[in-house]
């Protein structure tokens, strides 16, 4: 087995595609601190890459990501250590959502806990209509409230108190029916349709798409005077970048619209 075999994140770049795939099949892709150490660095390299305008969160093996790696959890010695790993991965999450591209989730099969919060912080997912939904902590005691943070602002809230009360998992078609993934389909289509997101959302301006998104979950967190208020702003800014102007002229002259990505 080669060493980028055994790497716990793979990263392949391809038409301004970025897919990152967690790479641990055989602990169905749980969150170890050398996963969480990895992705987070592949993040933040992916941020500075002007030639990336999305990134794929895709998983090998039989699940997406089970979650936290309780062995590695269970071993770990005293309250500050334990800490350190969930303040490591509501980092990793934050990352997700601070990314200047936008984030598909590939959801090819279970995510579970911090797997579902994952899906839940991405921009978009996509998920194969096998695949299942579930934050089951409150079945061994330790309820998933790191994932709730991520849950409850993709998913109304009764829905979001029903996956974390319960712990019993939902399918594809009601996580799309409830909000959490944006479209189920049939595992054969799962590539086409990621593809079809990416390649429609890289074709647009990397700077509208990364001010639109910053924006996005700035605004989402204000009360609704001052969101109108900095959305203004940001809105006035845009207006004035070089890709507006461009894409207002190609719009009047009926061309396709050249991109500077600022």
């Amino acid at each position: 087995m080669s060493a980028l075999s055994e790497s716990p994140v793979l990263t392949a770049v391809a038409g301004g595609v970025a897919t990152v795939t967690l790479n641990r099949p055989q602990a169905r892709n749980a969150l170890s601190v050398a996963l969480m150490t990895e992705l987070e660095a592949t993040l933040a390299r992916l941020a500075a890459e002007r030639d990336v305008r999305v990134v794929v969160l895709a998983a090998n093996g039989p699940a997406f990501c089970a979650g936290h790696d309780l062995k590695e959890m269970q071993a770990l010695d005293g309250r500050e250590a334990v800490a350190a790993v969930f303040a490591q991965c509501s980092r990793m999450m934050t990352a997700i959502v601070r990314l200047p591209q936008p984030v598909i989730a590939r959801v090819h099969a279970m995510a579970t806990a911090a797997g579902c919060q994952i899906v839940a912080s991405c921009d978009l997912a996509v998920a194969a209509e096998t695949a299942h939904f579930a934050t089951p902590g409150v079945n061994i005691g330790l309820f998933c409230s790191t994932p709730m943070v991520a849950l409850s602002r993709a998913v109304g809230r009764k829905q979001a108190m029903e996956m974390l009360l319960s712990g019993r998992p939902v399918d594809a078609a009601t996580a799309a029916a409830w909000g959490l993934v944006n479209r189920a389909v049939p595992a054969a289509d799962l590539d086409a349709a990621v593809a079809e997101y990416a390649a429609l959302i890289a074709s647009k301006s990397p700077h509208a798409v990364k001010v639109g998104k910053e924006a996005f979950y700035r605004q989402a967190e204000m009360g609704l005077d001052d969101a109108y208020a900095y959305a203004a702003r940001v809105m006035t800014e845009n207006m004035l970048a070089r890709d507006a102007a461009e894409g207002i002229d190609a719009f009047l002259a009926k061309r396709p619209p050249v991109w500077q990505g600022c």
